[in-house]
């Protein structure tokens, strides 16, 4: 499964500038797990950010995002999207788990 996340501010983005440095440290730690392939800010970057994951069922992503710092401050919440790959361009094969019979390209 892959899941992606939108992160929309609650407030305005200078209400979330106390959590930033908690919010990376958080980043980090689930890209260092290879959990989190691609994050970062919309733009414009007011509209919050966006985040694809993958390797966990949509439960495990859920506790996960209840751990960011922005969550815990109420500051942002999320939306959770869960997509099965149908198509997927050989270069992401292996990183997804997908078999042969979805790869395109």
């Amino acid at each position: 499964m892959l899941h992606l996340l939108f992160l929309q501010y609650t407030g305005s983005e200078q209400e979330a500038e106390p959590f930033v440095a908690g919010h990376v440290l958080f980043l980090e730690r689930y890209h260092h797990e290879g959990t989190f392939l691609v994050s970062g800010q919309a733009v414009p970057s007011a509209e919050g950010g966006a985040i694809v994951a993958c390797a966990v069922d949509r439960a495990a992503v859920e506790r996960i995002l209840a751990e960011d710092p922005f969550v815990v401050a109420g500051v942002a919440t999320y939306t959770v999207t869960t997509i099965d790959p149908g198509r997927v361009h050989p270069a992401l094969a292996g990183i997804l788990g997908v078999d042969a019979s979805r790869v395109r390209g």
